[in-house]
């Protein structure tokens, strides 16, 4: 069995920071081993050494997003922090009374739950109004994921009933144990991959932005620069979530507190 030493540990380590800003703890070692070591198999090679040459190559193409697809961490589920989407509740209902179009940016959306939680509420709240749902993610694998809108039964034991009645399809038969979000709330719902780590493409202007449970992969430097970045298609007076083990102190002066992990931009 191959094993991976310290030193070519050390060169995936600094991989996966230029690539995605993600600083990876030592602690990090036997995960980053079990996920590679498919690849190394994959393409019959004697070392993690000879897979780290290939991806610092040049000549790496689709290998290269695999690598990154794996060693990037996407732990989500329906209706994470449930006191943001009451809160997102609120100014939904805020557009709606005013008559204004709303759009939601779940800037690291994994395999979409976050994405689809947001547009529940929105569907609920604005109904045919206009409003619009972004998930993005370095990950192209979460991605495709994400735009099924297909999942195991167990992830839905957080979305309200209403919702799961209205929103959510029942496997039967051979997709017995799974849920389908349906197709007309998928509709409205668009994916697309940004890495959060480079400057962003044009994604327009945003009401509101979550940024959750990332920041924690990131040291204080790329902290300060990928906050920057996503603030910046944030509208004056939006709104700005992050986990509630997180905190922008230190990290920007852009937005002011309102709660815990709750901001609003200058």
């Amino acid at each position: 069995m191959v094993t991976l030493s310290d030193q070519e540990f050390s060169r995936f380590q600094r991989f996966i920071y230029e690539a995605a800003g993600i600083s990876m703890s030592p602690g990090k070692k036997a995960l980053v081993a079990g996920r590679l070591a498919k690849r190394v198999q994959h393409h019959r090679m004697a070392s993690f050494g000879d897979y780290f040459r290939l991806l610092d190559s040049g000549s790496a193409g689709p290998e290269l997003q695999t690598a990154i697809d794996l060693l990037t961490t996407n732990e989500t589920y329906f209706f994470r922090e449930p006191k943001h989407f009451e809160f997102l509740r609120e100014l939904a209902l805020e557009a709606r009374q005013a008559g204004q179009p709303f759009r939601v940016w779940s800037a690291a959306s994994s395999t979409g739950e976050e994405a689809y939680s947001i547009a529940m509420v929105l569907a609920d709240c604005l109904g045919e109004a206009p409003w619009e749902v972004l998930g993005t993610d370095i990950s192209t694998r979460v991605l495709a994921r994400a735009r099924t809108g297909h999942y195991p039964l167990e992830r839905a034991r957080h979305i309200p009933q209403p919702y799961l009645k209205r929103y959510c399809l029942r496997g039967t038969g051979p997709q017995e144990g799974t849920l389908l979000v349906e197709r007309a709330l998928r509709a409205r719902v668009q994916f697309s991959q940004v890495n959060l780590n480079e400057a962003l493409p044009q994604l327009g202007s945003f009401d509101l932005v979550f940024l959750r449970n990332v920041m924690i992969y990131f040291n204080g430097d790329t902290k300060q620069k990928v906050v920057e970045r996503v603030l910046g298609p944030l509208k004056q007076g939006g709104h700005f979530l992050i986990g509630h083990s997180e905190s922008l102190h230190g990290v920007s002066d852009a937005v002011q507190p309102l709660v815990p992990s709750v901001y609003r931009k200058r």
